[in-house]
């Protein structure tokens, strides 16, 4: 079902909701930060590409959600007694960048962060969807069912985005590269309870 409504190649390993449960501490922290990243990647999208804009009016407000989700995350942590602690290193993120085409024209440029942008969004979607359905704790049950509902069009709205500047057919092909890409990072990747990805 997760593939058909997210796209993904390869599912999350089961053992790591088990995992990160022990970790809940350091899952939110890393959580705090993957939310931070993602609204200064959007603005970072806006600020180097001004003059689009169909990506200035969705991501404006995407901005604002994804700052209101860390803010969010911060509330759990000082619920539980856990300050934010300092970021750590992503290698998933750090991986999947390395799956970005350099060079082409500026809009081939755009597509491509739109892209990673949209593979993050879903493969997070998936695993607040693994934490609602497996945790314990059920104030974090419903902390994370209604982030999934909240993020769930978010990768769509990316892919869409990319369909604005290049054609269907040039977008869908890169995408299906980049989600074969990001399976094989997956695949190789330590299982860690301290990260969110």
């Amino acid at each position: 079902m997760e593939k058909h409504i997210l796209g993904l190649e390869l599912p999350t390993d089961p053992r790591w909701v088990n995992i990160a449960e022990k970790s809940i501490e350091d899952i939110l922290v890393d959580h705090a930060y993957c939310e931070q990243k993602a609204a200064s990647s959007c603005i970072s999208l806006i600020v180097k590409f001004p003059d689009k804009r169909e990506l200035v009016e969705m991501l404006t407000p995407v901005v604002a959600e994804e700052w209101g989700h860390f803010e969010r995350v911060i509330e759990e942590l000082t619920k539980r007694g856990f300050g934010l602690g300092k970021q750590r290193k992503d290698e998933y993120v750090l991986q999947l960048s390395k799956l970005e085409k350099k060079g082409g024209s500026r809009e081939q440029q755009l597509v491509e962060k739109l892209l990673i942008n949209a593979l993050i969004e879903a493969r997070s979607c998936e695993r607040f969807r693994l934490l609602w359905k497996h945790i314990e704790d059920e104030s974090l049950q419903k902390f994370y069912y209604e982030l999934m509902v909240s993020e769930a069009g978010h990768y769509k709205n990316f892919l869409q985005l990319a369909k604005t500047y290049l054609p269907d057919e040039y977008v869908m092909k890169r995408w299906k590269e980049i989600l074969k890409g990001e399976a094989d990072i997956l695949a190789n990747l330590e299982v860690r309870g301290d990260r969110m990805h």
